[in-house]
């Protein structure tokens, strides 16, 4: 399949990141938007970077089904070396969402260094699910070279990460925490989860955990499915001491809870009682247009559940290490009053802290940005779910248009993404089934408005999720066992990070991620006015159809304007209308400069619009500026 033209005089250029440096270069002395963007990375919008921590570094190529720790390797926190965070921070990238950090139940064993083994009846794969947390005051020791200095090696990742001018993302989980929760390493008068629970009762405001009285937890069962793949381990035998019983942590009330449950996780309580009544103050409507510090004295001198002070506590802890925001986990399964009360604890202790929250409900979102105090949400729903069908050939831009338009209130708020570890990879046969095309995608989502961008590791070389790891199924790069991602593997090249071992069309893609991340983040239109070319295309051109898609962002008078192609078909020679509200000029004709590696666009006036003859390859995208 054709590929985007990559302008490149030398075998080396084509192959090679920038080098890592601390000099910058003179303004005057850089001609490209990539060079201009590594130098000015005071971006106009956010981009966040997400890394499966222990798979990013990994060398590691055997892939074995359910292999251990030492057969199929783990990536480490010194994995991330200068010269990996260039990289990274090449693409754009403002933050790092350094996933599946804090302390997770694991099947491999640790009790060297006093940490107790995890049983794997309640653990989803051998490495884990980085949701189950087990203690919020240390760090996964999967990802140490030194397991007793854990926290120091993190320590001085998060002081690496901000040498390059990037902050740090780690995930907050409120809604859940592992089954067996024990912490080693909290502060002086911490108390574990629990430790303080009235289990002779399904719910008390301040218990932390939710109970079947009188019930003993049973493992769930499964047809066709055993723990570590059947492979031996001597704790393995279909059970696990928890009486009574707690709730599982999608909600299943049950002391048997299914195999489709969240059963390696308890739900934790924030003074929601079992019929779903509040045990809490309310916080007033009103206060969606007051500030963080007036939602802060709001809850001042309150009586909260204790669950409410235990994760208050976990999120300044981690500030105070370093760490610039977080991640939260299935928010929505917390009540909004909980969030308003920790976000704005978080801001009065670090204003520009960073915080992104997992919600799919629509409906919620401008209460969990208004009343919650978050600062950003997925957009998922409506955004993600519309890109990936037109991706798949079935869905319509004019639907895209449509539910853009439905957030435009809150689009900043609204972050995009092509992929992350919940989501299908777009290389695999059960999305895409080729990188190609995400190129189209990648430039609607990032250019269409301010919002943040995310991206997830190995997206930017195509890398397809085939590897069937063990828990799970390929499509989406295991986040629960230990697995080398051969993309990624190929442009790390042994710790380069330079694209070495990359296949022509890896380095091909991932120059264009760049290309598109840059305009991103240096172009002042990103910020301005979103400008929708579609509907008056579809009108006046026959090849123009629901495959491609043309907007324009402007501020003041000036803008770039996005034509994307999502056919795996050329569009040849037709007309693009460009309405009179993108171009201010009273001139006959006007030239449109190239911000991607294709040429110039003439423009001629057509009355009170601007017309031009234009082609694109398949899965072409082109950008001007004006």
């Amino acid at each position: 399949m054709r590929m985007l033209p990559i302008l490149c005089f030398s075998l080396t250029a084509c192959h090679s990141e920038p080098p890592v440096s601390n000099a910058q270069p003179s303004l005057s002395n850089t001609s490209s938007i990539e060079t201009r963007a590594q130098i000015n990375r005071e971006a106009s919008k956010p981009v966040v970077y997400q890394v499966f921590t222990r798979l990013f570094g990994n060398t590691n190529t055997t892939n074995a089904p359910w292999g251990t720790r030492d057969e199929n390797g783990v990536g480490k926190f010194a994995d991330f070396t200068p010269q990996a965070l260039a990289s990274i921070k090449a693409l754009g990238t403002t933050h790092i969402w350094y996933t599946g950090v804090p302390h997770h139940a694991l099947v491999t064993d640790y009790s060297a260094y006093g940490i107790e083994n995890d049983d794997p009846d309640v653990i989803k794969g051998r490495a884990g699910s980085p949701y189950a947390v087990k203690d919020y005051y240390n760090v996964n020791p999967d990802l140490a070279l030194d397991v007793a200095n854990r926290l120091d090696e993190f320590e001085a990742l998060i002081a690496r990460t901000h040498a390059q001018g990037m902050k740090v993302i780690i995930d907050i989980v409120p809604n859940h925490v592992a089954r067996h929760y024990h912490s080693l390493s909290a502060l002086p008068g911490v108390e574990d989860f629990g430790a303080h629970d009235d289990t002779g009762v399904a719910y008390a405001r301040d218990n932390n955990f939710y109970y079947v009285v009188d019930k003993a937890f049973l493992v769930p069962q499964a047809k066709d499915y055993s723990p570590l793949g059947g492979k031996p381990h001597p704790l393995v035998d279909g059970k696990f001491d928890e009486n009574p019983a707690k709730w599982t942590g999608n909600g299943a009330r049950t002391a048997q809870p299914d195999s489709n449950d969240w059963y390696e996780t308890v739900k934790v309580n924030y003074g929601v009682r079992p019929d779903g009544s509040y045990d809490f103050p309310r916080l007033p409507a009103q206060y969606a247009d007051k500030s963080y510090q007036a939602h802060r004295e709001f809850w001042q001198h309150k009586n909260l559940p204790d669950s409410w002070y235990k994760f208050r506590d976990i999120a300044l802890y981690w500030l105070d290490k370093g760490v610039d925001g977080f991640r939260y986990d299935m928010a929505e399964m917390v009540p909004v009053e909980f969030w308003s009360f920790l976000n704005s604890t978080i801001k009065q202790h670090n204003p520009d802290a960073f915080l992104l929250a997992e919600v799919y409900q629509p409906e919620k979102y401008r209460d969990y940005i208004y009343l919650g105090k978050m600062d950003y949400l997925y957009d998922k729903v409506g955004f993600y779910d519309t890109l990936k069908s037109i991706m798949q050939g079935q869905g319509k831009v004019s639907d895209l248009v449509s539910v853009h338009n439905e957030v435009s209130d809150i689009a900043e708020h609204m972050l995009h993404f092509l992929e992350n570890h919940d989501e299908q990879r777009i290389a695999s046969p059960e999305f895409a089934g080729n990188a190609e095309k995400g190129k189209p995608a990648m430039a609607v989502s990032a250019l269409i408005s301010a919002s943040p961008t995310l991206l997830y590791f190995g997206q930017d070389v195509g890398e397809d999720g085939s590897e069937d790891m063990g828990f799970g199924k390929p499509s989406r790069t295991t986040i629960f066992d230990y697995a080398g991602v051969p993309a990624h593997q190929r442009w790390m090249n042994n710790g380069k990070f330079d694209g070495g071992q990359s296949t022509p069309d890896e380095r091909a893609l991932r120059k264009f991620y760049r290309q598109i991340m840059a305009i991103a983040t240096t172009e002042p239109a990103i910020n301005g006015a979103f400008i929708s070319l579609h509907d008056s295309n579809l009108q006046h051109s026959d090849a123009y159809s629901q495959q491609q898609f043309a907007f324009a962002r402007k501020q003041g008078k000036h803008g770039f304007i996005v034509v994307a192609n999502f056919a795996d078909t050329p569009v040849k020679d037709f007309t693009l209308v460009l309405a009179h509200n993108v171009i201010e000029s009273n001139q006959p004709r006007v030239t449109l400069s190239p911000l991607l590696s294709h040429g110039s666009l003439s423009a001629t006036r057509k009355g009170n619009n601007y017309q031009a003859t234009m082609s694109l390859a398949p899965l072409e995208t082109k950008v001007y500026k004006f």
